[in-house]
């Protein structure tokens, strides 16, 4: 079980919002608007918010140019995890993954099947890595938000939670939260490298 180390410090990292409908705006999308307290009561900050409808090249071109952005970590994406025709959220984003989060999926149906049973197997959520940037992508229901966010998103974001949390791996060097050193390479009296 993950647990908070106290020594740790927390280090709050750069989080942008996708909210994927074809029929929501801002004052509809309930899925969003949790989203966003969630990470601000955790510490964290909002860089940037955004409501695309379910089409596979909007989504992808939003993540994309969230990727390569240096103040955003992460990028949680709400909406089109279903089965439905319209629902292309896995499919807009695992051709963007270095490395796909296969637990993600995994634990998030777990808890949901909690509380709607074997119709958590209809959702499609996912998660990956792509340039250094986490992406978590999950239902469009509140409810789903919350379940994503409270019983695997926040600690896993959080530098603090042992036994492994995802920070280190998504800061930079320079910004490196010190839980694990980066290996130094022998000089074996060669003098620097170009």
């Amino acid at each position: 079980m993950a647990h908070v180390h106290a020594n740790a410090r927390f280090v709050p990292l750069g989080i942008a919002i996708l909210t994927v409908s074809d029929t929501r705006g801002f004052d509809q999308d309930g899925s969003g608007d949790l989203l966003s307290e969630r990470l601000s009561e955790a510490g964290h900050a909002l860089v940037e918010r955004r409501i695309v409808p379910d089409d596979i090249y909007r989504i992808r071109a939003v993540v994309s140019k969230w990727v390569v952005r240096d103040d955003v970590q992460v990028i949680l994406v709400n909406g089109g995890t279903g089965f439905t025709v319209r629902d292309t959220t896995p499919e807009a984003l695992t051709p963007l993954f270095d490395r796909s989060v296969d637990g993600y999926g995994e634990l998030f149906r777990q808890l949901s099947f909690e509380s709607i049973g074997t119709s958590t197997i209809q959702s499609r959520a996912v998660g990956g890595v792509a340039n250094r940037t986490l992406i978590f992508a999950m239902p469009g229901s509140p409810k789903a938000c919350a379940t994503a966010w409270d019983g695997i998103l926040e600690n896993q974001l959080d530098a603090r939670t042992r036994p492994c949390n995802f920070v280190a791996m998504v800061m930079s060097e320079q910004q490196a939260c010190g839980t694990r050193e980066l290996p130094k390479v022998p000089d074996h009296g060669q003098g620097a490298r170009a």
